[in-house]
């Protein structure tokens, strides 16, 4: 059947360049495409979280202003309730901030954002999806963010938001605090996020940035230490802003479950949540050490995946991979630098055992 005739008409023109998330579908016995951190719950902690999100009673709209899990939120950052935004996952909360902070500047056609390449996809397609210029800056070539470049990028794009993740995905850097700053304070007058979803597999946060600097706020998750089916993330930001974006946010926006398993785990299961960064850090060290001895190029990582350089075409080492049951995430469409470059998250350590073996076989 045809598409309706009204519909182009009514569609974005920005769409067409767009296309929907649509994970590898398969049956792979070792999926480490997706950033999830492994299963390392123990079973008291998955009991636990069980009870704790069971609502009283079904037939009730969740915490329309989600009270307690922004003061479970506030207490694990070092925030005030009225600091936090929370949403379904980082996904809105950007589109929360992108459809607030989207007003062309004056003399121009339309908003714009600046961020750095690669990164997280979320970014531009949240932005193009509301009309939006997405200016994309390469990092330099140790994955860093180049500085010189970034300036010229919002002198003159003049951006409403400035989106740093750090550190990064997919390449696991921790950007450098100096070059950070520097960006921050060319972009006084927009909005800076940076980007800490990883951030409990790195050495450092940056949160002392937002204390120093009025412009920034931090974007955090749930996501990756553990509770990706949460769907819980959040920004810590001034008050003024989270006031603004709260007007955009959709009421009811968290489900029952999500609000009370969250809640729980910042309040109970602090140790619990540092003990999986914990095994998945040193499995990730692990892991890129036996990547090195089969002569890999293996970044730094920060994060709880790493960025792989292959010998050969990386499209070729992913179709390899995932005839042999392993699925990881390959950046060679992109092209470029990026062709020889892989994303693997880390697994369990007989996930990461299957990895290396069937690896070394195709990369």
């Amino acid at each position: 059947m045809p598409p309706p005739d009204f519909l182009p008409a009514l569609l974005r023109p920005e769409l067409a360049e767009l296309h929907a998330y649509t994970p590898v579908a398969g049956d792979f016995p070792v999926r480490l495409d997706a950033n999830e951190s492994p299963p390392l719950l123990s079973a008291e902690a998955r009991a636990a979280l069980e009870r704790a999100a069971a609502p009283e009673d079904w037939g009730r709209y969740p915490d329309a202003r989600l009270v307690e899990l922004r003061e479970a939120i506030a207490a694990r950052c070092g925030a005030e309730p009225g600091e936090i935004l929370a949403g379904v996952g980082s996904d809105e909360v950007i589109s929360i901030v992108l459809t607030a902070l989207s007003r062309p500047r004056q003399g121009a056609h339309a908003a714009s954002i600046v961020t750095v390449s690669p990164t997280f996809v979320m970014y531009k397609l949240s932005a193009r999806a509301r009309g939006m210029r997405a200016v994309e800056v390469p990092l330099d070539a140790g994955w860093d963010l180049d500085v010189a470049t970034l300036l010229r990028a919002v002198e003159f794009a003049r951006p409403n938001v400035v989106f740093i993740a750090s550190p990064n995905n997919p390449t696991g850097a921790l950007m450098s605090e100096d070059r950070l700053e520097a960006v921050i304070a060319a972009a006084k007058d927009a909005l800076v996020i940076v980007d800490e979803a990883y951030i409990d597999f790195s050495p450092r946060d940056q949160l002392a940035l937002r204390r120093r600097h009025p412009n920034v706020a931090v974007l955090r998750t749930l996501s990756k230490i553990g509770l990706a089916s949460l769907r819980v993330g959040w920004l810590i930001g001034a008050p003024e802003l989270v006031a603004e974006l709260d007007k955009v946010r959709q009421p009811y926006n968290l489900p029952v479950l999500s609000q009370r398993a969250a809640t729980f785990a910042l309040r109970e299961l602090d140790g619990e949540l540092r003990r999986v960064a914990a095994t998945v850090t040193g499995e990730r060290e692990r892991v890129a050490r036996g990547l090195t001895e089969l002569g890999l190029s293996v970044a730094p990582s920060h994060a709880n995946f790493l960025w792989v350089g292959t010998r050969r075409p990386a499209g070729e080492v992913f179709d390899a991979l995932a005839a042999r049951g392993v699925l990881v995430r390959s950046f060679h469409a992109s092209g470029g630098r990026l062709a020889h470059r892989l994303r693997i998250t880390v697994g369990l350590r007989e996930e990461n055992d299957r990895l290396l073996a069937e690896i070394a076989a195709c990369a």
